[in-house]
C-alpha cells in the first residue's frame, strides 16, 4: 500500500503547497484511491504517474472547500482523458448536493457515471484489493476518516499438507480456493491448512478534526495514521475552540498513547513556512510532534510518496 501526497496546504495553497488531496494506491501498482479534492489538484495529478483510468473510488472527508473545490475540474479533467468506468464517489449528502448543482450550472457533462455513497449512511465499499471504511469525527461540520484495510489472501500451509502426505494436485487447489475435500475417509478442513503470513494492513486518513480521540478503535489494527496538524499548540490554544483544528501536540500525544508506528502528519496553515530559518515555520510543527510522539514520524509535503510494506515497515520512495 502506497502514499501519494497531492496537497498538504489547509485553507488556501501556498507557494510550496497546495491544498488537500490524497492518492491511495494498492500494490499492484494500477488502482488508486483519492482522499479529498482541493482546488487544483487536476494540476497535481499532471506531475505524477496517476492515470484517471485506474482511480478507482473518490472519497471525500467534509464540505469545506479546500476539501472538495476542485471536484468539478478533477472530473472534467476525467472526462476530456476518455474515462468511461463509473466511480464509486462517496462524500457528505452536501458535497453531493452542491456537486449536482455546479454540474448543472456549468453544464458539465461527464463520461462515467457518479456512483454516489452518502457517508452518512456507508456500510463500507471493497474492491478485490482494499475495503474502504468512514469513522464520524469532529469539525465545524460533519467531517469523516476513511480507513483503508487490506483483503488478504489466504496462502496455503505446504509444509502441513506435506507432513499429512496429502498429495499435491486437486486436493491442493481445492483447498487453496477454500473448499473442504473429503480424502480417505476423513474431512480436510481448508482452514486447517491456510494461514495468512502477515497481519492485515490498514491506514486510516483523517479529515479535518478537532478530537482525535474518536480513531482510537479504528486506530488498534493500524499501522499508520495520516491526520490534520494545522496548528502548533500555542496557536490552537487561541484559535482551537473557533476553529476545530488539532494541534501537533494533541496527534502526537495521542499515536503516543495508543503505540501507533507511523504517524503522517498534514494539512498545515499557511502560516507555517518551508523555510526553517524563518518563523513560524513546520519545523516548528515537526519538533513540537517529536517532543510527544517516539514513533515514525513523518511530515508530509506534497509529491512525497511513502510504503507501507507488507511487514509493518513505512518508508519513503519519494520526496
Amino acid at each position: 500500500m502506497e502514499l501519494l501526497f497531492l496537497g498538504t496546504s489547509s485553507g488556501v495553497p501556498s507557494k510550496e503547497r497546495n491544498v488537500t488531496a490524497l492518492a491511495v494506491m494498492a500494490d499492484n501498482g494500477k488502482g488508486w484511491f483519492l482522499v479529498d479534492c482541493g482546488e487544483a489538484t487536476q494540476h497535481q495529478v499532471q506531475y505524477t504517474h496517476l492515470s484517471f483510468h485506474t482511480l478507482q473510488a473518490i472519497f471525500i472527508t467534509h464540505l469545506h472547500g479546500d476539501h472538495c473545490y476542485g471536484l468539478p475540474g478533477f472530473l472534467a479533467s476525467a472526462t476530456m482523458a476518455g474515462r468511461t468506468a463509473d466511480l464509486p464517489f462517496i462524500a457528505p449528502r452536501a458535497v453531493w448536493n452542491w456537486l449536482q448543482a455546479t454540474q448543472e450550472h456549468t453544464e458539465l457533462h461527464l463520461s462515467f457515471k457518479l456512483q454516489f455513497f452518502a457517508v452518512e449512511d456507508f456500510t463500507g465499499w471493497q474492491n478485490d484489493e482494499l475495503r474502504l471504511e468512514s469513522i464520524p469525527l469532529s469539525h465545524r461540520v460533519p467531517s469523516y476518516a476513511c480507513c483503508f484495510t487490506e483483503i488478504q489472501r489466504p496462502t496455503l500451509d505446504a509444509a502441513k499438507l506435506q507432513a499429512a502426505n496429502i498429495p499435491q494436485g486437486q486436493i491442493w487447489g481445492q483447498l487453496q480456493r477454500g473448499q473442504d475435500v473429503s480424502y480417505q475417509g476423513q474431512t480436510l478442513h481448508a482452514a486447517d491448512y491456510l494461514h495468512y503470513p502477515h497481519s492485515a494492513r490498514r491506514i486510516v486518513v483523517g479529515g479535518d478534526n478537532d478530537q482525535v480521540q474518536l480513531l482510537r478503535e479504528v486506530c488498534a489494527h493500524a499501522q499508520v495514521l495520516v491526520h490534520e496538524a494545522t496548528y502548533c499548540h500555542d496557536v490552537w490554544l487561541k484559535v482551537g475552540a473557533q476553529v476545530q483544528h488539532s494541534s501537533a501536540q494533541q496527534v502526537a500525544e495521542f499515536a503516543e498513547e495508543i503505540g501507533l508506528a507511523n504517524l503522517v502528519l498534514t494539512h498545515f496553515s499557511p502560516r507555517y513556512q518551508n523555510d526553517a530559518s524563518r518563523s513560524p515555520s513546520i519545523a516548528d510543527i515537526e519538533q513540537e510532534a517529536r517532543a510527544h510522539y517516539h514513533g515514525n514520524l513523518i511530515v508530509a509535503r506534497d509529491f512525497a510518496r511513502y510504503r507501507l510494506a507488507k511487514d509493518g515497515q513505512f518508508s519513503c520512495l519519494h520526496e
